[in-house]
């Protein structure tokens, strides 16, 4: 049984990560988050010690430490900007950290945290589920099949709509989120390198507050891509239904179903991880280096081949004052 501390335990993605330390049979000590609302510890660690301000938080990881009893993994589930600092505040620790997506914003992070991981005892792992997930392993190995010289046609749509409070809160500042195409995107643009390989062109169409899309050539794919968190951007039939999210995914216009399977990929990733054979900081760079180059692209607007989507019309920000 591993010692585990929690930074972000009030977080959105945190109740998997409580999940998968259960699952996996291993004990929660410690947990921090600046908001209180934090009842859902009741149904995994209820014994577990929870902090409001972090310099309390790192004096308890300090005392565990001390009396014998130190943290073996901190996992982090904190706001995208903070990732870097608490990666840091656990390898000083001399623990193994299990950092949610996206690790960090700037490559140049990845390649500092990685002299830091030299110096510590500690290791530094990322939640990256759809590399597991068996319908994105059965698609990799197609396209590793494949004649080395055949291009694929890809489209990838993903909407999940999201309301005003998502521009109050710090998902909303760019600063701090990385914008849609780190925020939600990420992911997305991991498994499209782990599957199609290294990026060869990257062309971004459209990049506002709410909806990102563009145009990457990878070395096995021509890949059209649109995120929104727009639910205007919903197709009508989906509005119908009265669903908040659509996603697709298509290969030479053949659909790639993986819209299920996501259950317990979060305890699966643990499992990998306690084992020693989790994702490391040098496999996460590649996408953060994609999404901070779409990030701070200048979108080219409606010119050559674009994602349908990406015609959709604009709407002003939520916060935009209309004289």
């Amino acid at each position: 049984m591993k010692n585990f501390a929690l930074i972000g335990a009030g977080g959105y993605i945190a109740p998997r990560h409580l999940k998968a330390i259960k699952d996996t049979k291993n004990n929660l000590l410690a947990a921090f988050d600046p908001n209180d609302s934090v009842g859902i510890m009741d149904s995994f660690f209820p014994s577990a010690s929870f902090y409001t301000e972090f310099e309390r938080f790192d004096r308890n990881i300090e005392k565990l430490r001390r009396g014998g009893k130190p943290i073996d993994y901190v996992s982090i589930c904190s706001p995208n900007y903070l990732h870097d600092a608490h990666i840091r505040f656990g390898l000083r620790n001399n623990a193994n950290v299990i950092c949610e997506k996206p690790l960090v914003l700037n490559y140049w992070n990845v390649d500092s945290l990685i002299e830091s991981e030299k110096e510590s005892a500690g290791n530094v792992y990322t939640i990256l589920q759809l590399r597991l997930h068996p319908a994105i392993i059965a698609l990799r190995n197609k396209v590793m099949e494949a004649p080395i010289d055949k291009t694929f046609d890809v489209e990838l749509t993903y909407i999940t709509s999201r309301g005003n409070w998502y521009y109050t809160s710090w998902k909303g500042d760019v600063n701090k989120s990385g914008g849609i195409a780190t925020n939600i995107g990420i992911h997305f643009f991991d498994m499209l390198i782990w599957i199609f390989g290294e990026v060869k062109k990257n062309t971004v169409h459209i990049s506002t507050h709410d909806r990102a899309a563009g145009l990457i050539e990878f070395g096995r794919a021509r890949v059209k891509w649109f995120l929104s968190i727009n639910s205007d951007t919903l197709p009508n039939e989906v509005k119908a239904s009265g669903k908040t999210t659509y996603r697709t995914f298509t290969l030479d216009n053949e659909p790639v179903e993986f819209s299920d399977g996501f259950t317990d990929l979060h305890t699966i990733s643990y499992s990998q991880i306690l084992e020693g054979n989790g994702f490391r900081l040098i496999e996460a760079r590649p996408a953060i280096a994609l999404a901070h180059e779409i990030r701070d692209s200048n979108s080219i607007g409606l010119v050559g081949d674009y994602h349908e989507f990406a015609r959709l019309p604009l709407t002003s920000h939520p916060f935009t004052i209309k004289g």
